[in-house]
Order: structure tokens, then sequence, then C-alpha cells
């Protein structure tokens, strides 16, 4: 550490520098050894994005530890599936109220519970109790610790994957790679790069936008919760550089009035990135208009790292796309049967990478029908290759509605439907049909303001899409269901209606 007094990261008011920063994880080391914390020891962390996080996460590191990444907003008796199915001998949470979760993880014989904010309930420590009272010890410099990331559980229990690649120790040539990818490729990255982070910790996408910023001389901007404002007025603020970013949060950016987006200098950020999820061609088309050409969007998965990475001019050559593989990946497009389809067609994406997992946590390793002989590891997602090896993404498998045997993909519904004045977010399902097994069906949050009823948007549809795309009827709400990425939570949309019905949501 050749810069103590310099800041590493800021949240709010709140600075970091990298000298406290080692100190306190040091201390909190210490803390944790004497608790019986130690090497490949896993422990559950349940935080928001803030300084904190890289304390534990740094202390973890220099124990050799392992940290379980639990997303804040699971309820308790599903944060104890996780505790026990990855069992973990502690955990760390920034809840208002731990006592929940300390009655839920009651008998999981946890060596140490910590509170970051709240007092210490019964059972918990309080985390600037323990930095306080114990001593910074030898310890290592050390990294932040590797992460075991669960699943969202869409299809049951979720599931434990080791990440490799950038959230471990990266392979020199998926670190290139993955560096370029995300703007740092010497043009517009590099040492005193500001990063606003956005992304949620208990996913790998935010703790690789915080490696990535460190690791390369720069700074980490934490904003705890996403709000679509505020998040342009710490762009201006900290004259941030670089912001990974979900559809979703770039959605609400774009749909703020006109007077609100024109305040705010957003002149500094070099790069901005998307992904997680399909981006339709209008917002990629607006990002590009207010922020410049700095849009870019990245394809990747949890189980296989980074797959595809698009550059803003390929938004202009190749419209839809989501770019061409990294060096370090092949794809495949597969039919039903698993055989691969040539360029042109549509199946399911399949990835061969350096840092597929072989398995999730407890489970062995992963069945040919996910991982193939070949090294190939089936997504789930949906999309096709053009002739020069560009990647077009239709949707997930798992939201891919099958009407009367033809297929309809929401996101190309919902990309429609985003271009209606009136809506500020769309979610296109399926549910139950009798004659044609399903049938689509969205659900909108107007614009504040909007009046715009069923029928106009249905008539806006009737024009740009096949009939048998179209929505057969809109159901409005005030907000969307949103998961800490900000992705929508169609399975919570479609469960009311798919309840008592043979085939799973």
């Amino acid at each position: 550490m050749n810069r103590p007094d310099e800041p590493c990261a800021y949240e709010g008011d709140r600075v970091l520098t990298h000298g406290r920063w080692h100190e306190q994880a040091a201390r909190l080391a210490t803390a944790l050894h004497a608790r019986g914390v130690g090497r490949g020891d896993r422990v559950a962390v349940r935080m928001r994005n803030r300084l904190e996080w890289l304390v534990v996460g740094l202390a973890l590191g220099k124990l050799g530890a392992v940290q379980v990444a639990l997303n804040y907003r699971l309820a308790p008796p599903e944060t104890a599936h996780i505790l026990r199915d990855c069992e973990v001998h502690a955990a760390v949470v920034d809840d208002a109220d731990p006592a929940p979760l300390l009655d839920a993880w009651d008998g999981l014989g946890l060596r140490a519970a910590i509170s970051v904010d709240a007092p210490a309930a019964p059972g918990a420590e309080r985390l600037d109790a323990l930095l306080a009272d114990a001593a910074p010890g030898e310890w290592p410099e050390g990294h932040l610790a590797p992460l075991i990331v669960y699943s969202s559980g869409t299809t049951g229990a979720p599931k434990g994957a080791p990440l490799g690649g950038w959230n471990s120790r990266p392979d020199p040539r998926v670190l290139r790679e993955y560096l370029t990818s995300v703007g740092f490729d010497g043009a517009t990255g590099g040492p005193g790069n500001r990063t606003m982070v956005t992304l949620p910790m208990h996913h790998g996408a935010g703790p690789a936008s915080v490696r990535t910023s460190l690791r390369t001389g720069g700074t980490v901007h934490f904003l705890r919760r996403f709000d679509a404002e505020a998040a342009l007025a710490l762009i201006e603020r900290r004259a941030i550089t670089h912001w990974s970013s979900v559809p979703t949060m770039l959605q609400r950016i774009m749909k703020l009035p006109a007077p609100v987006l024109r305040r705010y200098d957003v002149s500094s950020l070099r790069y901005l990135g998307t992904g997680a999820a399909p981006v339709p061609r209008a917002l990629k088309d607006r990002v590009l208009e207010h922020f410049g050409e700095i849009l870019h969007e990245g394809y990747g998965c949890t189980e296989a790292g980074m797959i595809a990475g698009c550059r803003p001019a390929d938004h202009r050559r190749r419209p839809g796309t989501s770019g061409r593989p990294f060096r370090h990946v092949e794809i495949r497009i597969l039919d039903a049967a698993g055989a691969p389809l040539p360029p042109g067609e549509t199946g399911e994406i399949a990835v061969r990478t350096p840092v597929v997992i072989s398995g999730y946590i407890g489970r062995g390793p992963l069945g040919p029908d996910r991982l193939d002989a070949a090294g190939f590891y089936r997504t789930g997602d949906i999309g096709r290759l053009d002739a020069d090896g560009y990647l077009f993404i239709s949707d997930r498998r798992t939201d891919m509605i099958i009407t009367g045997g033809a297929n309809v993909y929401p996101a190309e519904v919902e990309a429609v439907l985003a271009r209606h004045p009136a809506v500020a977010l769309a979610a296109v399902i399926g549910v139950p049909d009798p004659d044609a097994g399903e049938h689509p069906i969205a659900v909108v949050e107007r614009q504040p303001g909007a009046t715009a009823e069923a029928a106009e948007l249905i008539a806006f549809c009737a024009g740009r899409l096949a009939r048998y795309k179209c929505p057969r009827r809109i159901e409005f709400v005030d907000a969307l269901p949103v998961n800490p990425m900000g992705k929508i939570e169609k399975r919570r949309l479609r469960e009311p209606y798919w309840r008592g019905h043979d085939r799973p949501i």
C-alpha cells in the first residue's frame, strides 16, 4: 500500500482512505479470527452499497475466507436456506433490525454474527465495537475475498455459484479482455478513474465494478439506493468517469422530464455500461444522444463470466446486437435437441469460457443438460449469431411465451411499448389460455401524469407487431417489482396467473 492517505471510496459525504481501509480490515480480521473464522471458511455478507462492504470484503480476504453474497431483500427463511446450504460459519448484516434474521438462523451454529448499524441484538455484535476493541495484528495486505453468489431461484431453491474470473484471481487473458470490455483499455480507463457503483453487491457485476476501479488506481463511489436523479447528481458532483448499469436504470433516467435531464452535467462520463437484460434499440438511441458515444453493452452470466461485448460504434452499425464474443469465448446456438444451428437461426445460447463453473455448491457437477461433454454451458438465453459473429439476444428461455405454437419474445413487445410516451416501464408475461396454451399480457407502469388507457396501448402495438405478439390486455400498476439489480421480477407477476396450473412459472 503506497498511498495510505489517498481516498479509495466515497459514499455520500463519507470518505474511506486506503490506509483506513486496510487498518479497519485488519482489525476485523483479528476479531473474526478470535471467533474461530479462518482460511476457507464461508461468511455471509448481507449489505447494501456502502463503505463497510469494502472493509468486510478485505478482512475476509486477509483471512483467506470466502464471502457468500446474500441478497438483502430475501426474507429470513430464505436466508436460512442459503446459510445452511453453503455451510456458512459467520454473517455480517446491515439490517435496521437483525433480530428476525438471528431468529431464523438459530441452530445454525454461527461462530459470529455482526450487525453494521443496528444496536446489537441478542446473539449479534456491533461492527464498530469489534473494530474498536481488536488490534490490527500482522495480516497481509491481501485482496477482496472471492465470492459465492446465489442464483435468483427462478426455477426452484437458489443455488450457489463460486465466481471465477474477475471476482477471484483472474487468468491474465481473461483479465485483459475484461478490462477492455469495461472501458479500461488505456484510452478510457486507468489511474484516476471514478466509478459509480449502483449495482448490488450480492451479484457478480457490482463487486466486479469495485475491483476494476481499485485495481486500476481509481476510486469507488457508492450509491446506496438507486434513484435516477440522484445518480445524475452524483455523476456531476464527483465527475464520475465510469458507470455500469442495467437497462431499467437507464429507462428510469431517460424517462425523467427534459428540464431535469438538462440540469446535470454528465460530460465527465467516459464509459457507460449496461447489460443483464435485453436493451431496446430505442433506449440505446436515447442514451447515446444524451450521454454521447460511450455506451457499451456487456453480456455474461454468473456461471460462465463475461461472454460478449458491444462497443458504441456497434450500436450504429448493427442495431440490436449485444456485440461479439470475447477472444476467450466460443458461442454456439442450439436447437431444442442440443444440435448447433447455423448463422441467422434462433435458439438457445451455449458458451465455452475459461471460467465456466463445474457445478453449484453442494450439488455435484453440472449435468449434460447444462454443461455438455465439449464444455459448452447452456445459458437459458435465446438468441442468434449473424454471419460475422455478432450476437443478437431475444430473451430468456424461461420468459419466452409460446402461444398457439408461435414463439413470442417479451423483450420485443416491451421495446414497442417503451416507445409510447405514456409508458415508463412495461413487462410482458404469458398467462394461461385454454386454446393457445398461453397468451401475452402487459403490466405497465405509467409516466407520472399520463392517462393513456389499455385500448390505446394495444392499438399502438397492433400497428407495429404481428397480431399474435400483441398483448391481449394491459394492466396498470403504480410500480413494477424489481430486484436489487433493477431487473423486473417477472416471476412475481406471473405467479398469480399460474397458481394451480401444471406449467411452472
